[in-house]
């Protein structure tokens, strides 16, 4: 086996004087400058009809729901539960990582939710609307975790591995129980690993996004959007999981290779096929052409 790339970026972009910029950081802003972006230039082609400022509000609420949701939910799913009794301060420490896609979700379904009453807009008009622009930032999230080196995939052979350093603890120990790498783990010093990140990358961000936005380019019936977006998301996680080393403090939950992330794909692409069936009696949302304060 020829030398594999080793993931070794610097997660620091740039310094300006003693503050350091890094490229996870980066990441979200470019993504919510390409939502926001894709946003405007939607509502102008009268698929929302809402003033600029309102927009603005969705989208400040939609960001404040990503980022509590996704670290509420992580707190209570993924560490370890005594933190709430034993050091509740712990949910406010974001700067230590730790934020849930599926908490995330549900944060920006209540600030829609939120949003469409106090604008009498049917949610799922809102939802529909608000779908395309999350790949962006899925997409550009995954490449930053592939920057700092984290949430790799499994051990493997195949031609793309590629070597994480963050990684050396656990290549050591799956060497130990897997004495058919152990070959490998003393030619390179680590373990071959699957870049789960990019699968992500490609899948949830650049797939989603590329069909979300065709599909969304035409008027179509209210549900459609938002049951691709949870239909194809639950599929595009279940299945990358089964190659992605799962959190350590979790493992597996069941049968040798259940994660915590497939079982809240589950709900996901039930909605999905739900919500596309739903779709087949509902409405279709025709651009506004109401000239809005704010519009131009």
């Amino acid at each position: 086996m020829t030398q594999p790339y080793t993931v070794a970026i610097d997660p620091v972009a740039f310094h300006l004087g003693p503050l350091q910029i890094h490229w996870y950081g980066l990441m979200y802003l470019c993504g919510f400058l390409g939502a926001w972006s894709l946003a405007e230039y939607r509502r102008l082609k009268g698929r929302l009809p809402a003033t600029r400022d309102a927009l603005g509000d969705l989208a400040f609420y939609a960001m404040m729901g990503v980022i509590v949701g996704g670290r509420v939910w992580y707190m209570l799913f993924y560490a370890d539960i005594h933190w709430i009794w034993t050091d509740p301060l712990a949910l406010f420490r974001v700067w230590d990582g730790g934020m849930s896609f599926h908490g995330g979700l549900l944060g920006v379904l209540a600030a829609g939710l939120w949003w469409s009453r106090r604008h009498a807009m049917h949610f799922f008009d809102t939802v529909d609307f608000v779908a395309p622009l999350v790949p962006i930032g899925l997409g550009l999230g995954r490449l930053g975790n592939f920057i700092n080196g984290e949430l790799w995939g499994k051990p493997s052979d195949v031609s793309w591995a590629m070597i994480f350093p963050n990684a050396h603890a656990s290549d050591v120990e799956w060497a130990a129980t897997h004495p058919q790498w152990q070959a490998t783990l003393a030619q390179f010093n680590a373990l071959p690993r699957h870049p789960s990140q990019l699968y992500e990358m490609l899948l949830e961000g650049v797939v989603m996004f590329s069909v979300l936005l065709l599909v969304s380019l035409k008027p179509r019936p209210r549900y459609l959007v938002s049951g691709l977006f949870g239909l194809m998301y639950g599929c595009f996680r279940f299945g990358v999981e089964f190659v992605r080393v799962p959190d350590p403090q979790l493992g597996y939950l069941a049968w040798g290779w259940l994660t915590m992330g497939q079982i809240q794909s589950l709900p996901l692409i039930i909605a999905g096929v739900v919500l596309l069936v739903m779709s087949r009696k509902a409405p279709t949302l025709r651009p506004y052409t109401v000239s809005l304060p704010g519009k131009e």
